[in-house]
């Protein structure tokens, strides 16, 4: 018998009784639905017939086929059918029988839960959920407590603190608090010099912080600091503007509020007018920070001379040191415009007011009339390195409007060649000692890049 089924499963591989099943089996061109199942029992067919699948010795599952008295029953094309001689039944193999033979061993290693679809309505599902989620805020609202009763054990609350303090006669302040006790030091009639000094000192401190500026105007302590600048004494003017300069650095708000106090004003009168170095090294200062990236302060500072009033300021007799600051803040202006400018065409992220604003100052003009292209060329003659650096940067920013006046201006001619002649004998010490891209090269590429922009 066992050489007989032998004998029939390599006659049916070999592709050689084609002819006797298509006599047995119905000739259909639907696919079987597959069932794994753990016990035998009806398997439904897709054409809803049904058949018995049962499982093989080896591990594999396999369809009796219905009878011939049964109805006709379709099979996947290329599977393996074979006539059980000792029940008498017809017999398919699974093509897939590696994925079946996993299914099966991982369903030896656990007991497969068998839910009832029906026995579950959406109202339980929703109740179901509602509790997950009650039992997950639970879970929060426990370790919120937790970790708030950590806190309460490592910190004691601000009232006990301020308790404790008062009984040693120390107190408390928020920096709010502290800027109002200044701001009153300082406006009071009764305070000294030394004490308006020392308060303004002490603000300078506080307003560093952009928060802290902007509390500085919503009471009112930023106007008092801009009408400071009014005083006769010239200290109470430089540390007026030296807390003016800390509070306006990329602040916006205050900017804006600076500019509707009048403080724009006042700092170009100082600027204008006979005041010691100290005093306009700190009004300078504010005024920088004033106009970086506030475009509308930019035009406000054209319309009221700004231009003109620095052009004074530099050609000062003793002003020299701030000539360098002065063509530091012309060069940030103008590159400023020039990035934003740029930023909107490419990016499309800059504002159209913001936009609109830059396009309205017209700095470069502005600079080209009131002689600043002769101005910057003469301060190259400087002899520190930084200052020249610095006048360089500002000379390339300018060479677009100034190029005609660069090429005529021979005085500017000989200091560019004995600047290039004096840095590359220093480039070539910092080659000897090893340094490819050292300062005095910087400053010799910056030389030959300008001189090339003028050919």
């Amino acid at each position: 018998m066992f050489q007989l089924l032998t004998y029939l499963e390599d006659i049916v591989s070999a592709g050689v009784v084609v002819l006797v099943l298509c006599l047995v089996i119905c000739p259909r061109a639907a696919a079987v639905s597959v069932s794994n199942c753990d016990s035998p029992g009806p398997a439904p067919f897709q054409n809803g017939s049904s058949g018995h699948a049962v499982r093989i010795a080896d591990g594999l599952l396999v369809y009796l086929l219905p009878q011939p008295s049964e109805p006709c029953q379709a099979v996947p094309a290329g599977s393996h059918v074979r006539l059980n001689l000792q029940t008498g039944a017809r017999e398919v193999k699974l093509q897939y029988e590696d994925k079946f033979r996993n299914n099966l061993k991982r369903s030896k290693k656990g007991k497969r839960l068998d839910i009832n679809t029906d026995a579950y309505t959406s109202e339980d599902l929703k109740s179901a959920l509602a509790k997950l989620k009650d039992g997950a805020e639970m879970e929060s609202s426990k370790e919120d407590k937790a970790r708030q009763a950590e806190v309460k054990r490592l910190f004691r609350p601000i009232e006990e603190l301020k308790k404790d303090f008062a009984e040693l006669n120390v107190v408390i302040e928020t920096d709010m608090q502290i800027m109002v006790r200044l701001i009153n030091k300082f406006n009071s009639s009764s305070s000294s010099l030394e004490e308006k000094i020392a308060a303004l000192f002490d603000l300078e401190y506080y307003v560093h912080q952009m928060d802290n500026a902007q509390d500085l105007f919503s009471f009112g302590g930023l106007q008092v600091v801009i009408n400071g600048l009014n005083s006769t004494e010239p200290l109470v003017k430089e540390y007026a503007a030296f807390v003016l300069g800390a509070a306006f650095s990329s602040n916006p708000r205050v900017q804006v509020e600076a500019i509707e106090g009048g403080a724009l004003q006042k700092l170009l009168v100082i600027l204008a007018t006979e005041q010691p170095l100290a005093t306009k090294k700190k009004v300078l200062f504010a005024l920088c920070s004033l106009l970086r990236h506030f475009p509308y302060a930019q035009q406000q500072f054209l319309k009221l001379g700004g231009l003109q009033v620095l052009r004074s300021l530099v050609q000062e007799k003793g002003m020299e040191v701030l000539a360098v600051r002065v063509v530091t803040l012309l060069y940030d202006l103008v590159t400023e415009k020039m990035f934003a400018e740029e930023e909107a065409e490419l990016t499309r992220e800059t504002s159209p007011e913001k936009l609109q604003q830059y396009r309205q100052v017209h700095l470069l003009p502005g600079l080209q009339e009131q002689g600043w292209c002769a101005i910057t060329a003469s301060l190259l003659a400087l002899p520190e390195h930084d200052a020249r650096e610095k006048v360089l940067q500002t000379l390339g920013a300018l060479l677009a409007t100034c190029r005609d006046h660069y090429r005529q201006d021979a005085q500017l001619s000989r200091t560019l060649a004995s600047l290039q002649a004096e840095y590359q004998a220093l480039a070539a010490l910092e080659l000897q000692d090893g340094e490819e891209e050292g300062y005095f090269q910087e400053l010799l590429g910056s030389i030959n890049s300008f001189l090339q922009g003028l050919r």
